[in-house]
């Protein structure tokens, strides 16, 4: 059987499953995605991370792991498009193609995530060391989730949200969405997230009084 085709957007960040992303799209290869996008059922897309270069023009090196997303909202100005969508499912490519006139790759899903009810406290470790970074990070200004942000009641989702919401570098969002089980995400996550606290603490120490 052979591996199914997506329109791929390569971009400066990690998309994790259950994770919203907003994108502002003005040039002319991705408005043309977004109209055959637009044209499927389910509307889907592909996101991987940029390894080098940039998102804009083309020529870039890119992560084989990412995550397919479905567009939720859409809304149109003079020379751009922004669109809301929803990251879905973990997927690796399998071969890129030829730009013609969009990226675009052959690629295969990673397995869901199964949930053990075993890993409650592991998580609630994780939720713990995360929303306490995030209020760290707070205070300087430098996280895009509130430390009070409200998860899924799913317990796969709210994982993939909690990874989704610290404050990590995007090397270390690789490694967790490469995770191959809930209580390897949750382990590095923990690690990943005491590394980025001690980091801010060390680079914005108490002052002294």
């Amino acid at each position: 059987m052979s591996e199914p085709t997506l329109p791929m957007f390569p971009l400066g960040s990690v998309l994790f499953p259950f994770m919203p992303l907003q994108l502002r799209v003005f040039e002319e290869r991705y408005l043309t995605m977004l109209s055959h996008i637009l044209e499927l059922d389910p509307a889907e897309f592909g996101v991987v991370l940029i390894e080098r270069g940039q998102e804009v023009g083309g020529g870039e090196q890119r992560f084989s792991t990412g995550t397919a997303a479905q567009i939720i909202e859409l809304d149109t100005d003079e020379g751009f498009v922004t669109l809301v969508a929803v990251g879905e499912r973990r997927v690796v490519v399998g071969e890129w193609l030829a730009e013609d006139p969009y990226p675009a790759a052959t690629v295969r899903e990673l397995p869901e995530l199964q949930w053990d009810a075993a890993l409650e406290s592991l998580r609630d470790d994780a939720e713990l060391v995360v929303r306490r970074t995030l209020a760290l990070a707070a205070e300087y200004s430098l996280q895009q989730w509130p430390p009070d942000l409200v998860l899924s009641e799913d317990p796969v989702a709210a994982v993939w949200q909690l990874a989704g919401i610290s404050p990590l570098g995007p090397i270390d969002q690789i490694a967790l969405l490469r995770a191959e089980t809930a209580e390897q995400l949750l382990t590095d996550l923990i690690e990943f997230t005491i590394a980025a606290e001690e980091a801010l603490n060390i680079t914005w120490p108490d002052e002294e009084v």
